[in-house]
């Protein structure tokens, strides 16, 4: 069975910083592009960042550019998210999300195919 666990949320102060992690198990993601997306309550899932397979190529929100970065390790079966300069509105559930395609770094949620359980993320003002 497939699982992508996500870890590393928690409550934090604006300004804080965290990091995310998500972990593969039943199969390896080496080989797929992987992505983050948060889901605040009453909205819809909303893109964070992307990764290639190879880590060479990625895509951020414009509301996270400069501030959050993915990155990966494929010998770890592992996926990050290093979250700066929080802000209240990035409180939120953080899903990460597999994909089927090793370069392809869509927006739509739609369009993965694997995804975690999600953790909660709390910024306090």
């Amino acid at each position: 069975q497939v699982q992508l666990v996500e870890s590393g949320g928690g409550l934090v102060q604006a300004g804080g910083s965290l990091r995310l992690s998500c972990t593969a198990f039943g199969r390896t993601f080496s080989a797929n592009a992987m992505g983050w997306f948060r889901q605040a309550p009453g909205k819809e899932r909303e893109f964070q960042a992307a990764i290639s397979w190879s880590g060479d190529t990625t895509n951020y929100a414009d509301s996270v550019k400069g501030r959050f970065t993915i990155s990966r390790d494929n010998f770890k079966n592992t996926l990050y998210l290093q979250m700066n300069s929080l802000k209240p509105e990035d409180t939120a559930i953080y899903y990460c999300a597999g994909h089927t395609s090793s370069t392809y770094l869509p927006r739509r949620a739609s369009e993965y195919l694997y995804w975690g359980q999600g953790t909660q993320v709390t910024v306090s003002s």
